[in-house]
């Protein structure tokens, strides 16, 4: 027979797997759709900088690449030569 305590361990425990992998799954988005916009603005996108955000806030701001003000931190006036 379960005790009581065990059961309560056992959902906290799957509570917590599933919200880690939930905030996993939306950083990993979050990377994504950087790298898809450094492909379309080339040395115009700071990849990195959005990547480093995307983990920063834990993909809570997902960029859009045809959203101007989702990425608009993420331009840079000259491309780095």
């Amino acid at each position: 027979m379960i005790n009581r305590n065990s059961m309560v361990a056992a959902v906290l425990f799957v509570v917590f797997v599933h919200f880690w992998m939930v905030e996993a799954n939306t950083i990993g988005v979050c990377i994504r759709n950087c790298a898809q916009c450094k492909k379309m603005f080339g040395p115009y996108f700071e990849g990195q900088l959005c990547a480093d955000a995307c983990v920063k806030f834990k993909g809570k701001m997902i960029p859009d690449c045809e959203d101007l003000s989702s990425i608009a931190p993420f331009l840079s006036k000259f491309g780095q030569y």
